[in-house]
């Protein structure tokens, strides 16, 4: 899926496009919005994006279990070489050691993620602070057309500033042109 990326400058013109998309079939499972007014999001029943949206937890954490897993590789390789525990350890310890380590990467890079904002969104961290609505619209390839046809023909006050992909590449590098 993709994901497009609009910014406009009030709630009701965020609260008519959140009509809209439904109308158009968006669900708010595709639809959310990042804002400073979070409560004026509440009261119109506009889905405001959630805490893993905001946050870098899944990328942070996809990094930290391939940290955690070359660790545990490492780790692994030392403790078949080294025998610590005897010649007769079942291969079920290597496993253990293994999946312990990859898991506590993954654990600690998710942790770090929650406090790292999502690099997605960082890049549109002053329009929000500033009072902007950022909306994040996800649609399948053969929507992308129809749902930009309608924000333009409806919402011109709604600017497409990117349109990415949903799927969360641990290495991507987000690029600020413009869509």
């Amino acid at each position: 899926m993709k994901r497009m990326y609009y910014l406009t400058s009030n709630l009701d013109s965020t609260e008519q496009i959140s009509n809209d998309m439904h109308q158009a079939g968006i669900t708010d499972w595709h639809f959310h919005v990042v804002s400073k007014d979070e409560a004026g999001l509440y009261r119109r029943h506009i889905h405001a994006a959630n805490l893993i949206q905001k946050h870098d937890v899944i990328r942070s954490g996809e990094r930290g279990a391939v940290i955690g897993g070359i660790v545990a590789l490492l780790a692994t390789a030392y403790v078949m070489a080294a025998e610590p525990f005897g010649s007769d350890v079942s291969g079920l310890v290597y496993v253990a050691i293994f999946g312990f380590i990859t898991l506590f990467g993954a654990w600690v890079g998710g942790l770090s993620g929650l406090a790292t904002e999502n690099h997605a969104i960082a890049q549109y961290h002053d329009d929000i602070n500033a009072g902007k609505y950022l909306i994040m619209i996800d649609v399948r390839r053969d929507q992308e057309e129809s749902v930009r046809s309608l924000m333009a023909e409806k919402h011109p006050e709604a600017r497409l500033m990117r349109v990415g992909s949903t799927f969360v590449n641990p290495f991507e590098f987000v690029k600020t042109t413009p869509a």
